[in-house]
């Protein structure tokens, strides 16, 4: 039975906790603290993520190990279906065959020959979401145009090969703006003009990326995801436990027309979901 599909949704929320590259989450995993990977997984469930990201490629000897336990914790006390994350294939594989939440996500496909050699198949045959990133053989564009025209690759060769279009996610890639404050602006045009030329594919990018190396990272994110949304963004990897920030997007889907009378963000008021300063 599929939980959640992203078709019809506002803003696809995954929640980016759960991943190995922080400290106290590679911690909990190397000492099988389950209590702490349990609470994390609900608290998110219940600030609203649609999907859970798991991440243990940060073990480069027991990846599969480690990410085999946390989704099964994860998975004990949510529903809510997964986004299977890692570098390596057979992490990927492996993930793919213990979900049990519905449909779950891939997360991620790039251009580089290696990575789309070994997931192409993968990601055509599975039942999954998949969230691709704008990287090629050269490494990250610089400039939107260059994007875009990775995305038309990624996109036409999936669609070609069988898989629906709306099952396809792009991550025009958020890069910090500590290194160019020209990023930003690069971000929110990639997304503006896939949109255009591929209206039923999601746009989707690890969003807190554009805060890295600044103070106050949150103001920072919060701005920008705003700033996305206005252009064309459907979801982000995000703290769902930010309180402010899932209030700023709950009323940006407001602002923007896209939550018929309020619906969503009254709902979530009453929840006691909406920050109130």
């Amino acid at each position: 039975m599929e939980i959640i599909h992203w078709k019809g949704k506002i803003m696809i929320v995954i929640g980016e906790l759960i991943n190995s590259t922080r400290k106290k989450i590679k911690e909990a995993m190397e000492n099988k603290d389950a209590d702490y990977i349990r609470n994390l997984a609900k608290q998110q469930d219940e600030a609203g993520a649609d999907f859970i990201d798991v991440n243990a490629g940060a073990f480069i000897e027991d990846e599969l190990e480690k990410l085999k336990w946390a989704m099964e914790e994860v998975q004990a006390v949510t529903s809510k279906p997964l986004a299977i994350d890692s570098p390596r294939g057979k992490a990927i594989e492996m993930g793919l065959g213990l979900h049990k939440n519905g449909k779950p996500m891939i997360n991620s496909i790039t251009k580089e020959s290696e990575r789309w050699d070994e997931l192409f198949p993968l990601v055509v045959e599975s039942d999954s979401f998949i969230l691709s990133l704008c990287i090629d053989n050269n490494g990250i564009p610089d400039i939107a145009d260059e994007r875009v025209k990775i995305a038309e690759g990624i996109i036409n060769d999936l669609t070609k090969a069988g898989k629906p279009i709306e099952d396809i996610g792009i991550d025009p890639l958020t890069t910090p703006l500590s290194v160019n404050t020209n990023y930003g602006l690069v971000v929110t045009e990639t997304i503006e003009k896939i949109k255009k030329n591929f209206p039923e594919a999601k746009l989707i990018t690890g969003l807190s990326n554009i805060s890295y190396g600044l103070p106050a990272r949150r103001q920072v994110n919060r701005a920008f995801i705003t700033m996305c949304m206005v252009y064309g963004l459907d979801g982000a990897l995000i703290d769902p436990l930010d309180r402010v920030m899932m209030s700023i997007v709950r009323a940006t889907e407001a602002l923007l027309n896209k939550d018929p009378f309020c619906g969503n963000y009254l709902k979530d008021y009453r929840q006691g979901l909406i920050a109130k300063e």
